[in-house]
């Protein structure tokens, strides 16, 4: 990572984990026989029978704030019971630094409520939603006007190592990355404007102005954050040649 420290580089990690009830083994909020609704109302939620553990989510926030990690938002995810955090900007080495206490407080705090999180890609099979860990990256060549030449170029390198990117990207990620459920397929790689079926989204706002940052999209919810972060930086300075 101190290799490309004078690039500047940004990372924001979205930590997507489901939360199960130990006297069910269902997820939170989960009827204890049958299936709850279809998805499609509980994503960013509101109201009982929309959103589960909204309580431990808050807690969570609060409690990063309080240990000095740079949380920056929480979400009710598109599975009923699944939750989403977002940790950064953070930069170089600091953001996995983060992200990895962010994890530890999740579990002390859910323990408090008496409940498990989980962070497996696909932690309920079948027509739901699995769970990844969306890394977002930028150089300070990105942030700049035109920076959107240095986006592209940072994605077709990662294009050429694709296969290397998923053997460091989580275990059984093969469960959630089918190219359904807002993933790109774990045997190709794909990447545009605005895509959340892509393997890596330029958003749309980036697109429009010209420079910001991509969004990786391929990293499974269980993914060790400083291999993640360490590869994409490599694969971005990774020579032509």
């Amino acid at each position: 990572m101190d290799q490309y420290a004078d690039s500047k580089p940004w990372f924001g990690i979205e930590q997507e984990y489901m939360l199960f009830d130990p006297e069910t083994n269902k997820p939170y909020g989960w009827p204890k026989h049958g299936f709850p609704e279809p998805q499609g109302k509980y994503y960013c939620g509101v109201g009982a029978g929309r959103i589960f553990g909204r309580d431990i989510m808050e807690a969570h926030y609060r409690a990063c704030l309080h240990a000095g990690i740079n949380i920056s938002g929480v979400n009710a995810e598109v599975a009923p019971g699944q939750c989403e955090y977002q940790v950064g900007p953070c930069e170089g080495i600091s953001m996995s630094d983060e992200l990895w206490a962010s994890r530890y407080v999740l579990e002390r705090v859910a323990e408090d409520f008496g409940i498990i999180v989980s962070i497996h890609p696909k932690p309920i099979k079948g027509d739901w939603n699995g769970a990844g860990c969306h890394t977002n990256f930028s150089t300070e060549a990105m942030r700049k006007e035109g920076g959107i030449v240095a986006i592209e170029e940072s994605i077709k390198k990662m294009a050429k190592r694709h296969k290397e990117h998923i053997a460091v990207y989580g275990e059984e990620n093969d469960q959630r990355l089918t190219g359904k459920h807002e993933t790109g397929n774990i045997d190709s790689f794909t990447y545009g404007v605005a895509n959340r079926g892509a393997s890596i989204r330029i958003p749309r706002h980036v697109g429009k102005e010209g420079k910001g940052y991509l969004e990786d999209r391929r990293p499974a919810s269980n993914m060790d954050p400083y291999l993640v972060t360490g590869i994409i930086l490599e694969s971005t300075f990774f020579p032509e040649n």
